[in-house]
């Protein structure tokens, strides 16, 4: 069985790869569930030593390794070398932490010393990755990181739009010192990762769209594992009225259509102070056509096609729907009549609730922008929604901003900035955005399992 991979800016065939199978999937399952109680044995510095020399390689092979991105997901060149540059603080965090993060903690001795309480953490096992195609590198090492350091084997199924960096990423990891039978790569569209959902893991993390995440907790449905989901965002923005109005609507447009739009936290509605609605759009739009499209190969390119071609008729059905609903098209709004999943990018005014492109997440270089009167009509609407992954206030007045944001529910919230993630801040998401946690110190004990000690001397 052959996976084809396309290039999506030319539609051209870029690889053919082995696909696995029911048989192949099942046996991988049974080597890594072997090697993993070696592996959680293997001291924690060694452990370390290799995800350390991983990150080297990583640094060493940077341009190749932004290439194969480029050429298979369509991520302008520029920006594929960013995620690759990106990641290296994300892997320095976990290899400052971990450590000190799973250390054992005594918790009580009394006086006589005879009773002590102690907490460790113990690895999961085996567990299923399912990865993301927009980011490889950052939401793989999210998961991957964590968990190979915690002592687990993985199960890594990378999306079959970046199955290239997948194995490019397995290759590097073994190259480093992780055994070829803790860190398995399995390659393959759905059927795959069905297989990889029917074995007896003992934790599956996925990231991915909403309804590949129910249909994912649906199937494991009764099975008493852990399981964690980052899913997708319908993520806001309010524009207070005291703002600069051209570096906010320059910050603001480069966190709605960076990477094209295909982020989980880019900026899918705006909500402008009425005050300053016209000369925010208009800088917005002006911003928005400055924006270079062409050959993601190009160092100047900043607008690449869709990785995913479904995805067009995704954003024309969202634009037909507003239209019809008396939005108005400052720019765009339409698919590029050429080879590849081009899309025009897209700026919508007068939008409201009852249209698809406000509520439904776009995941591409859609946006729509809404006048608003008040703080509180700003909250109402950042809150219509059934996401809740991050939202951003910007304007002078911190105590106004952390007023707004406590009031959002949201995992994630910005003050002046946005499409932003840290290493040291957790990762999670309200309502139908998922459930669990990544990135700092709770997303490494994620991968764990707290152990309770009562001990008692004779």
């Amino acid at each position: 069985m052959k996976l084809k991979v396309l290039n999506p800016a030319t539609g051209e065939v870029a690889a053919l790869l082995d696909a696995d199978d029911a048989r192949t999937v099942k046996l991988k399952y049974r080597e890594a569930r072997t090697a993993q109680p070696a592996w959680a044995r293997t001291p924690m510095r060694k452990r370390l030593a290799a995800v350390a020399a991983f990150r080297e390689r990583v640094v060493a092979e940077a341009d190749s390794l932004a290439k194969i991105l480029t050429t298979e997901v369509g991520k302008p060149i520029s920006q594929s070398r960013n995620e690759l540059k990106g990641v290296l603080p994300r892997i320095d965090f976990f290899l400052a932490e971990t450590a000190r993060t799973l250390k054992p903690e005594k918790v009580f001795a009394d006086a006589q010393g005879s009773m002590e309480e102690r907490i460790s953490h113990e690895p999961l096992g085996v567990v299923a990755n399912i990865s993301a195609w927009n980011y490889p590198w950052f939401v793989g090492a999210n998961v991957f990181v964590p968990a190979l350091l915690a002592g687990n084997a993985v199960l890594y199924k990378p999306s079959e739009y970046a199955s290239l960096t997948g194995l490019e990423i397995a290759r590097l990891l073994h190259e480093s010192g992780v055994p070829s039978d803790v860190f398995i790569p399995l390659i393959g569209a759905g059927p795959v990762g069905a297989a990889l959902l029917a074995q007896p893991v003992d934790g599956v993390f996925f990231t991915g769209s909403h309804d590949t995440g129910r249909k994912i907790a649906e199937a494991v449905r009764g099975r008493m594992i852990k399981l964690q989901l980052e899913l997708g965002g319908k993520d806001p923005v309010y524009v207070c009225e005291d703002v600069d109005v051209a570096k906010a609507a320059a910050g603001i447009a480069d966190g709605a259509f960076y990477n094209t739009g295909q982020s989980c936290c880019s900026v899918e509605r705006i909500y402008v102070n009425e005050r300053i609605f016209k000369p925010f759009v208009d800088a917005f739009v002006a911003e928005v056509k400055g924006y270079k499209r062409g050959d993601p190969a190009d160092d100047g390119t900043y607008i690449g096609p869709l990785t995913r071609a479904p995805q067009l008729k995704v954003l024309e059905s969202q634009v037909k729907d507003a239209r019809k609903k008396g939005a108005k098209i400052l720019t765009g709004g339409e698919r590029v009549k050429a080879k590849g999943n081009w899309f025009e990018p897209t700026v919508l005014v007068d939008v409201s609730h009852a249209m698809d492109v406000m509520r439904d997440e776009s995941f591409g270089p859609v946006i729509g922008i809404m006048p608003v009167r008040s703080d509180a009509e700003a909250v109402r609407l950042m809150n219509d929604t059934e996401y809740g992954l991050t939202a951003g206030v910007y304007t002078r007045d911190r105590k106004r901003a952390e007023k707004i944001l406590a009031e959002v529910h949201s995992g994630s919230v910005y003050w002046n900035c946005c499409d932003r993630v840290s290493p040291r801040l957790p990762w999670s998401g309200v309502g139908n955005s998922g459930i669990g946690v990544t990135l700092s110190t709770y997303g490494i004990e994620t991968f764990t399992r707290p152990k309770a000690w009562h001990l008692r001397s004779a």
